[in-house]
């Protein structure tokens, strides 16, 4: 919006499809939201009637700056416990959500003009958030004939001298899919090169389904130079606590630190109790909502395989589907379209994440399965997915 007393910085509109979802739900009394990847199931009473009790029992405060000293206890246990990785408390820093760890990381770290390389298809905030720390963002497209797994050679040739880091999300976020141990070693091998640092979107690593998640920073000189980003969100249905976590080397936990005070001074101190008992009570909440994300992803990877002019990859990950609709012969905003004005079903256009989404909607599969059905039923109606 063009006014005087509007930044300059924020005169050309920079909305997203993803920001025009509460308009778009508006426009039919019985749309079928698959859209935002916000989870249907609630957070686990484990963790709720935990939390409100350390409220009454006076955890209403501000935690320590790097965030409550038992659940940064309890996210070193988790590595360990998990990956078989050591992480010093040092190294820890609590904040309000994965999406402010990521913008904090990057204004950490970020020269102005630096650049940062983003792996594409990419949750859509990263090329904003990029550019609020000064950067610049340079897209490294995927494919899905390449599995969208990152391309080493295309990687290294987008490599300049003020290139300063990579973003990678595995499992990923639009696409499902998940990294190869041999392209995290290539990505190793190219950062070492090139002196980079990795900032590791490790969102969904709950929802991994043909082999465990690893972490990069796992991989051998990997450690000291990659920062995490993670988040309770989707990994334990928490995403109205907005709490999540950073890992990363101590100096640059204790410039985050710094920049996290001018902002938001410390994360929530009640979504840190419910932190603490998510990592504890893991092996009792996770197992069954997995699985019932993992039903509900297949069970819909199947029916879109079976309806013409429309396909897309088995699931490796996440709750998400990358839907190929180039057979419509329609942009991805004009699928999207269509298919909200006919079936009354919501999706995200793959433009929204990047130039390579182009031809591709995403499937977010936050509803139970009798609702994929009706939506996958009112899809097969239309005349854009009959036989021809």
């Amino acid at each position: 919006m063009k006014h005087k007393f509007i930044s300059k910085r924020y005169w050309k509109d920079n909305s997203t499809p993803m920001g025009q979802v509460d308009e778009l739900l508006k426009q039919f009394d019985d749309v079928i939201n698959l859209s935002l990847g916000d989870p249907d199931l609630i957070t686990s009473n484990i963790i709720i009637d935990n939390a409100m009790k350390d409220a009454k029992l006076g955890h209403t405060k501000y935690t320590d700056f790097r965030g409550d000293p038992e659940l940064r206890k309890e996210i070193i246990t988790f590595y360990k416990e998990e990956y078989d990785m050591s992480i010093n408390d040092e190294e820890i820093f609590v904040v309000t959500s994965g999406c402010l760890a990521m913008y904090l990381a990057l204004e950490a770290i970020l020269d102005d003009g630096d650049e940062v390389i983003l792996q594409a298809p990419y949750f859509t905030p990263y090329q904003q958030q990029v550019e609020l720390a000064r950067g610049i963002p340079i897209q490294l497209n995927t494919y899905e004939e390449e599995d969208f797994q990152i391309n080493i050679n295309r990687l290294e040739s987008i490599i300049t001298e003020r290139t300063k880091a990579i973003i990678i999300n595995s499992p990923s976020n639009p696409t499902g899919n998940t990294l190869s141990k041999k392209t995290m070693e290539g990505i190793r091998d190219i950062a070492i090169k090139y002196d980079l640092i990795v900032i590791s979107d490790d969102i969904y690593t709950s929802f991994s389904y043909n082999e465990p998640f690893t972490p990069i920073a796992k991989i051998e000189g990997m450690k000291e130079r990659t920062i995490i980003i993670n988040s309770f969100s989707k990994n334990f249905t928490m995403t109205g606590w907005r709490i999540g976590n950073i890992i990363a080397p101590d100096y640059i936990i204790k410039t985050i630190q710094q920049i996290n005070e001018n902002l938001v001074f410390t994360a929530p101190s009640i979504s840190q109790r419910g932190a603490i008992y998510a990592l504890r009570n893991r092996k009792t909440i996770q197992p069954t909502m997995i699985e019932e994300y993992k039903k509900r992803v297949f069970y819909a990877a199947d029916r879109i395989n079976k309806i013409p002019n429309m396909s897309v990859l088995n699931p490796k990950g996440t709750f998400y589907l990358f839907v190929n609709i180039k057979k419509t012969k329609l942009t991805s905003t004009e699928a999207s379209e269509v298919i909200l004005k006919e079936a009354h079903v919501l999706t995200i256009p793959g433009i929204a994440f990047g130039d390579c989404g182009e031809g591709y909607i995403r499937i977010a599969c936050t509803v139970d399965i009798p609702k994929l059905e009706e939506a996958f039923n009112r899809i097969e109606k239309m005349n854009l997915f009959k036989k021809s």
